[in-house]
């Protein structure tokens, strides 16, 4: 009688925490990234209104990035736009960072020239598996073989990827969008195009 309570006890408690451990997670991650949205404008509107008011951080946020948005719709905003992002870049040291993350979030929007040139395939991270990567750009060894220079993202962050330099003949070209790709990888694997065509990369 002991042991099949005990065992009763095992199953339901097992059950009841494949349940609620993904919901808490997800709470969890949620909680932390609100509080680091919210926690940008909240500290300077707080002390404006003179009371905390949760969430108000991530409303006025949210405001900015559409008045943003605005401003780039119209000639007048475009310049203002561009003289900013100039001063930015002629600044020491916030140049470095600015002009880095421009050129990343560029890259992963498609609308870059400059970053991410076509979505290949390399085995990584052992022979006969296979990982999606953009190639960035192509360089020469000591022997001027070819080597590419490819960015790897991770699952569900992508701008947390790495870079890796590997022969030319060993990436492979694919039919994939940047946008396509890119959506592969932040659901995980799961909005996966029915057929990827794949050549050698050249």
């Amino acid at each position: 009688m002991l042991s099949k309570c005990s065992k009763h006890l095992r199953k339901v408690f097992a059950a009841g925490l494949f349940i609620l451990i993904p919901i808490v997670i997800t709470y969890l991650l949620l909680k932390i990234l609100f509080d680091a949205i919210d926690g940008v404008l909240k500290p300077t509107i707080d002390s404006l209104i003179g009371r905390e008011i949760p969430g108000l951080g991530l409303i006025a946020l949210f405001i900015l990035i559409y008045l943003a948005g605005l401003l780039s719709a119209n000639i007048l905003g475009r310049k203002v736009i561009k003289f900013s992002q100039s001063l930015l870049l002629r600044t020491p040291i916030v140049r470095a960072v600015y002009s880095s993350a421009r050129l990343l979030i560029e890259s992963f929007s498609g609308s870059s020239t400059t970053g991410f040139k076509r979505v290949v395939m390399i085995e990584h991270p052992r022979k006969g598996l296979w990982s999606i990567g953009f190639l960035t750009g192509l360089t020469k060894n000591e022997a001027d073989q070819p080597f590419a220079i490819v960015y790897i993202p991770t699952a569900p962050t992508p701008n947390s990827g790495f870079v890796t330099l590997l022969p030319l003949k060993e990436v492979r070209d694919t039919d994939l969008s940047v946008q396509t790709a890119m959506s592969l990888v932040l659901s995980g694997g799961i909005n996966t195009p029915n057929q990827i065509n794949s050549s050698p990369s050249t």
